[in-house]
């Protein structure tokens, strides 16, 4: 968006753009969420910055009322795959807490210097100052949001030291941390909690699909490892540092979690994570409008508005989901891997774990899998010899799998795999990454998807149709395997 677009968007109060951009006013030396309910500065004060980071390194701190830090993060840093989108990603899930700079810049192939230059001409600012804004981001929420000690509050939002704890706080939003806890209506957080257990709201735009991923995760829910029931959903994580559990609930408008952690430092992982499973940080907007375009779709898009990628929070899970999912039913598949997280899943320790609800392992690693494979995994022998190398692999070190591939970069490397094909790495592709413009060739599915919707009559159809509808084609897919898994005649399904 160029200057006029961008003031106009603050001009009419936009919440679409909130997270998109910031802006800053020079006669105030604060900066705000596009949608900030104050009176519209003069063209001649706003600066806009792409993150909170770059306005901080100008200088300027968050607004009091519209508090900036709390809305979505950019839906730009999924659809771009250059460096700065790409370390954006890695920022955001913890990687320079605990690697520091120098392990972010090896996991992108640079030195600190090239990335540190780069990220100033895409952003405007520095890897240190965009993990700060995270840090503080985090911090804002623990404090208004839960009755952590303020220690523990620093060092679950990743910074090293109180000191630079309280410094960053009082710089980004102009008092101390104890002051800014003081600013809170009231207590949020259920008597009883520890500080392992964690309560938060997740930012999100609207219009979200909700119900639509709850729906997704129950159809394929682990059992001992996820859950789901009503509007809540559960499961176990394997983070950094050691285990943990997350309980979300959707009432409809609200994300709330609440996260048990073995180790406090993991909460930006946790987040971060979980901002991808259910792709809070999407553009619902703008994908419904490009894709109620298409007439094929347009009564899909109004009947389900703001529908988002299920994304994953371990991506060695779903290579292996993938690969289980070959050629067979969600409900073969799901009955293969609740074998080996019964079998070789490790159980959880008694503090993190939601016994009420049956979250009480955590799904195999890589390494277990790959050594009873043979023994755990029915059908045929080549697909089970598929998942045995592609565990080993992983396991080895030999493929890496994170959120900062590039789409044909991942596909290629999986491809590479025996006995997995465009289909499995598509998928893998589109879950860990949560990128919205994947196509999977070949899948069933989606072909049925689309002869119900009209959209495509054949395979060869379908693969040139869906290319029209890129830059947003992850969405358009869930709306054709939307329709192919709605039975033709409801009431004799029901019965």
């Amino acid at each position: 968006m160029d200057f006029i677009s961008r003031y106009r968007a603050i001009a009419a109060k936009d919440s679409r753009f909130d997270g998109q951009f910031i802006t800053a006013v020079r006669t105030t030396g604060i900066y705000c969420r596009p949608s900030c309910p104050a009176r519209t500065p003069k063209p001649e004060n706003v600066e806009f910055f792409s993150t909170s980071a770059a306005a901080q390194d100008a200088g300027y701190r968050a607004c009091r009322r519209c508090l900036p830090e709390a809305t979505p993060g950019s839906p730009e840093w999924n659809l771009r795959e250059d460096t700065a989108a790409r370390a954006m990603r890695l920022i955001s899930d913890g990687v320079v807490d605990r690697h520091g700079v120098d392990g972010l810049a090896r996991r992108l192939g640079y030195s600190t210097r090239q990335l540190g230059r780069i990220l100033h001409a895409e952003i405007g600012t520095g890897v240190e100052s965009i993990a700060r804004a995270a840090r503080a981001h985090t911090a804002r929420d623990l404090i208004i949001n839960t009755d952590l000690a303020l220690a523990d509050v620093a060092f679950a939002s990743g910074f090293g030291s109180v000191r630079q704890f309280t410094d960053t706080i009082g710089r980004v939003y102009g008092m101390t941390p104890s002051r800014l806890r003081a600013t809170r209506r009231s207590t949020t957080t259920p008597a009883g909690s520890t500080p392992q257990i964690i309560h938060l709201t997740l930012a999100n735009r609207e219009p979200f699909d909700g119900i639509g991923l709850l729906s997704w995760f129950a159809d394929r829910a682990v059992d001992g490892v996820e859950a789901v029931t009503g509007d809540r959903y559960a499961r176990s994580l394997r983070l950094p540092n050691g285990p943990a559990t997350v309980d979300v609930r959707y009432d409809g408008a609200t994300v709330r979690v609440t996260l048990r952690l073995h180790d406090r430092a993991d909460l930006p992982a946790a987040l971060s994570r979980l901002r991808r499973l259910f792709d809070l940080d999407a553009d619902p907007l703008a994908v419904d409008e490009a894709l109620a375009e298409e007439p094929a779709l347009r009564d899909s898009v109004a009947a389900v508005p703001g529908i988002r990628i299920p994304g994953s929070v371990d991506a060695s899970e779903m290579l292996v989901r993938a690969i289980l999912g070959q050629q067979v039913t969600v409900a073969s598949a799901r009955a293969q891997l609740n074998r080996l997280a019964s079998e070789i899943g490790e159980d959880l320790p008694s503090g993190v774990a939601i016994p009420e609800l049956g979250i009480t392992r955590l799904f195999p690693t890589p390494m277990a899998i790959a050594e009873h494979a043979s023994e755990l995994v029915r059908g045929p022998r080549a697909r089970t010899e598929a998942l045995r190398g592609a565990c080993e692999a992983v396991a080895d070190g030999n493929l890496v799998l994170d959120r900062a591939d590039t789409r044909e970069h991942l596909i290629h490397e999986l491809c590479l795999l025996r006995g997995v094909g465009v289909w499995s790495a598509g998928y893998v592709a589109l879950r860990v990454l949560g990128h919205p413009d994947i196509s999977i060739p070949g899948d069933i599915a989606l072909l049925r998807g689309a002869q119900r919707l009209g959209f495509a009559t054949n395979r060869s159809e379908l693969d040139a149709n869906i290319q029209r509808l890129s830059p947003w084609r992850s969405y358009a897919s869930l709306h054709l395997w939307r329709a192919a898994a709605v039975p033709r005649n409801p009431t004799k399904a029901a019965a």
